[in-house]
């Protein structure tokens, strides 16, 4: 491991000539440090390519067949680990323990705003190629850069190949280089005020290696080949290192791919594969055996060979070791087994196993290095987010800023001032969650059946699904859809106690018309919760024919005093005992003798069904 003593300050503006070889120094023991690292990912990229030749020439001769023959089982097995693990986890600033609106109203902000970054540096289209890198070379680099020209941070997985760590002694990345290649035309174009440096002893075409060293003061281009000469210095802004690194753990602080064990098995079996197809084609092109007699020798389709020895003519056999193909299979599963990929991500699952539990027993290895490599994305991309915070909120804190991103499959835009949003508050949580990972059956299952045992909360259920979601907006989505169903079901009972009213001599009428109100209200695409609030208001009623309405001015009675009116019985029904205009079963309804929600909710079931029993009541005055 480097240490920070080998990180370079330069705080002045023009490097001096001592900090340039100090510069070219540090990164010439970088390359020294890491050239075993880099031997293996030149190896472990030639035979991903195909190109096997470059790391085992002699077992590849010149010919129609210099290359293996059979299926990249290395290439394959890279693409499938990082495909399973680039999924993105879920990012949340809240937490389950606010209590407090504001608090949440924050925290929900703060998420949208890191999001926002998300979908500003296409971060899920970077973590295909990450993901690959980490398994293919065994660490992956990545960076926060200030994009001045949209005034946003942006985060940005950088190129294995060529990147060199500078730690401190907790393991922290300090400083870090990283190197790339430019035809001198580009560099003169992108620098033309180094023109005559770049361009000394150098053509047009010809590739000069570029190296870009950063650490917490500056960022700095500078030429290695052409004496350390620098082309940029931007002093960081910032004052942290914006560099992280993602490696897979291993013995020693060095860093080993997914493959490097493999690639000779991987070229072995494509030597074997090889060696197969030469022997089948020389068995069907070997020598002729032809007696002394033999006149012709006309070889092809209808050929004719004249001999009066026809039984001496035959092709000399080539003995083929079965050993041979028996080794091919042996070293199928060696390849297979040192890569820790199982022949079940093939669909190939032996007879024998018949359970679930087998084929997960099979997928164990398999599972278990993508939840190690979600361990270590999830601490890189918290690192990442909180330093993007930190650059935002240090860069354009007072800036009124639009960030745009996507929720739950629904793009938004909000507006926010990172000094009044952030406020130096860079917390985020990010969860791939248990499930993450696993194919949806089972992780449908998984949690299900742990929420059906009820050893998690429906909270912590909607945290750890394996894909983005936002659980306190899940969670009042889920209740406004219960209260809709609720409200559904209510209306539907109101309609079914229309046989209710019809049993008890009632009018249906304005049963029917409010139904009719709801149902062309949900034609006209208005939501159910605003047109049963307006078909269900409160109306005034008028009185019974023959009962007038009290005045402004009118005074309540007293308790056990009849109302004013009552005394001469006048308005009401002789035969009934009831006012004038109320029919039987109607007494102690509103006015107007109409039954209002909360009445016909009553009369319904625990089914929603209504109670059909009806009963008749009658007031004879006294």
């Amino acid at each position: 491991m480097i240490n920070d003593s080998m990180a370079l300050p330069f705080m002045d503006a023009a490097p001096s000539e001592m900090q340039i070889r100090e510069l070219k120094a540090g990164y010439d023991r970088m390359t020294a440090r890491y050239a075993d690292r880099d031997g293996r990912m030149q190896d472990v990229l030639a035979v991903r390519q195909g190109r096997m030749r470059d790391v085992y020439p002699d077992l590849f001769p010149d010919g129609p067949f210099d290359r293996g023959i059979v299926a990249n089982m290395v290439d394959v097995a890279a693409r499938d680990l990082s495909e399973v693990l680039s999924p993105l986890p879920a990012f949340n600033c809240a937490s389950s323990k606010m209590v407090s609106d504001n608090a949440r109203e924050f925290a929900e902000k703060r998420t949208r705003i890191v999001n926002g970054y998300l979908d500003f540096s296409s971060i899920q289209k970077q973590m295909y190629q990450a993901a690959d890198r980490y398994f293919t070379y065994g660490f992956v680099p990545s960076m926060v850069e200030i994009d001045f020209e949209n005034r946003m941070p942006r985060i940005t997985f950088m190129d294995s190949v060529g990147a060199y760590p500078v730690y401190n002694r907790w393991g922290e990345v300090t400083a870090a280089y990283f190197s790339f290649m430019k035809t001198r035309d580009e560099l003169i174009a992108m620098y033309p005020q180094a023109e005559s440096l770049i361009a000394r002893q150098s053509t047009g075409t010809e590739l000069v290696e570029v190296v870009r060293y950063h650490d917490k003061d500056a960022d700095i281009l500078f030429l290695p080949s052409r004496d350390g000469i620098i082309l940029e210095k931007t002093p960081n802004l910032v004052g942290e290192c914006m560099v992280e690194w993602t490696q897979r753990p291993g013995v020693d602080s060095d860093s080993h791919g997914q493959f490097d064990d493999v690639l000779a098995v991987q070229v072995a079996k494509a030597r074997f594969a090889l060696l197969s197809l030469e022997a089948a084609q020389k068995s069907v092109q070997a020598p002729i055996v032809l007696p002394p007699d033999a006149q012709e020798l006309a070889l092809g389709p209808d050929s004719v060979i004249r001999t009066g020895n026809g039984q001496q003519v035959r092709r000399v056999p080539l003995d083929v070791p079965r050993e041979a193909f028996a080794q091919q299979g042996l070293l199928d599963e060696e390849l297979r087994s040192g890569a820790r990929y199982p022949d079940a991500r093939n669909g190939n699952i032996d007879s024998s196993v018949v359970t679930g539990r087998g084929v997960q027993a099979l997928m164990s290895g398999f599972d278990t290095q993508i939840r190690t490599g979600q361990a270590m994305f999830s601490r890189t991309l918290q690192s990442l987010v909180q330093k993007a915070f930190m650059v935002d909120e240090k860069m354009f804190g007072s800036e009124s800023k639009t960030v745009r991103g996507n929720a739950d499959g629904t793009p938004y835009e909000i507006k926010y001032r990172p000094e009044k949003d952030i406020k130096g508050d860079y917390t985020v949580d990010v969860q791939y969650g248990l499930m993450a990972g696993l194919d949806p059956n089972r992780a449908l299952v998984f949690g299900l059946q742990a929420r059906g045992g009820r050893l998690i909360s429906r909270d912590f259920l909607r945290r750890q699904m394996p894909f983005a979601l936002n659980a306190t907006e899940e969670e009042q989505r889920v209740d406004i859809e219960e209260m809709r169903d609720a409200l559904k079901q209510a209306v539907a009972g109101y309609a079914q106690a229309i046989p209710v009213l019809a049993q008890n001599g009632q009018d249906p009428g304005e049963v029917l018309g409010r139904l009719s109100q709801i149902i062309l209200g949900r034609q006209r695409g208005r939501s159910i919760e605003e047109i049963v609030s307006e078909a269900f208001a409160p109306q005034e009623q008028p009185a019974p024919p023959g009962v007038e309405s009290p005045g402004e001015d009118a005074l309540p009675s007293a308790p056990g005093e009849a109302p004013p009116g009552d005394a001469d019985l006048e308005g009401i029904n002789e035969a009934t005992g009831l006012l004038r205009g109320v029919a039987p079963g109607q007494a102690g309804m509103p006015a107007g003798g109409r039954p209002d929600l909360q009445m016909l909710m009553a009369n319904l079931g625990a089914d929603g069904n209504p109670n059909l029993t009806a009963g008749v009541s009658r007031r004879i005055p006294v």
